[in-house]
């Protein structure tokens, strides 16, 4: 794959100025479109954001035979083809999301990771148990990597011990931070702080303010996490440890259910962090919206960058009855977020769809696509139980301001006015 030449690759400009000068480019080599509505890559000026991937043979959606060892191995290769065609290699990804249809091959995945990433060039991770929506796929992998030219360093807080498994705690990409998926572990001896979810969130926010610190950053410059919660019973005692942590304009958030690698873990917590010079970091609030009780906020803007929080299918008039109505006013809501930082889906990077029932994903897709249009972004899409029973649907996005001429366009307006998320 590293042979790739910079002849057969399809990278559709879409613009060259913006609030940091950055281009707004689709990145989609041969083969790997599979008329899905999202891209191989986006490239946004300081990050290639890449669309989850699978084990399929190029250009199909049929997986390679074998298991999940056969799989994670084309897994890499495909994602491979879309980093390389950016210019980029293994060592400029800084974080990764796998998803594991069953979190019993959690070593096996583990052992191709420590292959592809060799040597202390690993990125930050965050592993979870999932549903997959191509048949016969084991497992889903998106990835974020630093564009060229932009500083990379590996965060190992003084003392703590090089994680077993091959990720880094930390990896910052110029002025952004992403933390691995933090559990309750003594990052100084490796072992489990068991106890109930208030002893393992306690644990999990001192280890992130650790990386923080000695990345340079503060708790005040998270502007996005996602938690991971594998019995939603602990919700609300997750959510009072939680809001101790971030209890002033906290960062965008998403919250799903998900089997972790290790049953004795209640909780993982991922988080990214933006230096953002003062001033430049604000919460977005809906037209008409106010800062509501949960501790998350709708939208971080930090610098050229929009965070949005998980936003589910409740409108002004109650939960949408099905999975495309759902979609429908969960996109609205993102929109008009969008619209109070100055944005439309046009400028969005990147999307996570959560779906509590994988067998959603083509309603989806339909709507999805009817609203975005041409201007899809990459995007990560599995199945997994939401906080809520009524909800169907959960998107998340990121977002940075494109140029007035870039070419991916989404459909009319009309906002919705939003709800509360979770």
């Amino acid at each position: 794959m590293r042979g790739t030449t910079l002849a057969i690759i399809v990278i559709v400009c879409l613009a060259a100025t913006g609030a940091t000068g950055a281009q707004h480019r689709v990145v989609e080599p041969p083969g790997t479109g599979l008329d899905l509505p999202f891209r191989p890559g986006i490239l946004t000026g300081d990050l290639l954001y890449l669309s989850g991937a699978i084990g399929n043979q190029p250009g199909t959606v049929e997986m390679v035979p074998g298991g999940l060892e056969a799989q994670a191995r084309q897994t890499f290769a495909n994602l491979e083809t879309v980093l390389t065609s950016a210019g980029l290699g293994w060592d400029r990804v800084v974080t990764t999301n796998v998803y594991l249809a069953d979190i019993r091959h959690f070593p096996a995945m583990n052992d191709v990771m420590r292959s592809t990433f060799p040597g202390a060039a690993r990125p930050a991770r965050t592993t979870a148990e999932a549903d997959i929506a191509i048949p016969g796929a084991l497992l889903e992998i998106s990835m974020i990597a630093a564009a060229p030219g932009v500083t990379v360093e590996r965060i190992q807080p003084e003392g703590w011990i090089t994680p077993t498994s091959p990720y880094s705690w930390a990896v910052k990409a110029g002025n952004t931070l992403f933390l691995a998926g933090q559990v309750a572990r003594n990052p100084k001896t490796g072992d489990l702080v068991l106890g109930d979810v208030h002893t393992q969130m306690r644990q999990i926010f001192f280890n992130i303010e650790s990386l923080l610190g000695a990345a340079g950053f503060k708790r005040q410059d998270v502007a996005s996490c996602r938690v991971y919660l594998p019995d939603a019973r602990d919700f609300v005692d997750m959510n009072a440890v939680y809001r101790t942590f971030f209890h002033t304009d906290p960062p965008a958030r998403a919250t799903v259910r998900a089997r972790l690698a290790n049953p004795d873990l209640k909780v993982e917590v991922e988080c990214i962090a933006v230096a953002a010079a003062d001033g430049e970091r604000r919460v977005v609030l809906p037209e008409g919206a106010t800062a509501g009780r949960s501790p998350f906020s709708p939208g971080i803007l930090a610098g050229d960058r929009l965070y949005l929080s998980g936003m589910v299918g409740r409108g002004a008039d109650g939960w949408g009855g099905d999975v495309a109505a759902q979609t429908r006013i969960t996109l609205e809501r993102l929109r008009a977020t969008l619209a109070a930082a100055g944005m439309t889906f046009r400028d969005v990077e990147n999307a996570t769809v959560y779906l509590s029932d994988i067998r959603f994903y083509q309603d989806m897709n339909r709507v999805y696509r009817e609203i975005l249009g041409e201007g899809v972004p990459a995007r990560a899409t599995v199945g997994t139980p939401l906080m809520t029973p009524e909800a169907l649907v959960e998107i998340r996005m990121v977002a940075s301001k494109a140029p007035a001429d870039a070419a991916r366009e989404p459909s009319a307006e009309p906002p919705a006015e939003p709800e509360d998320e979770e």
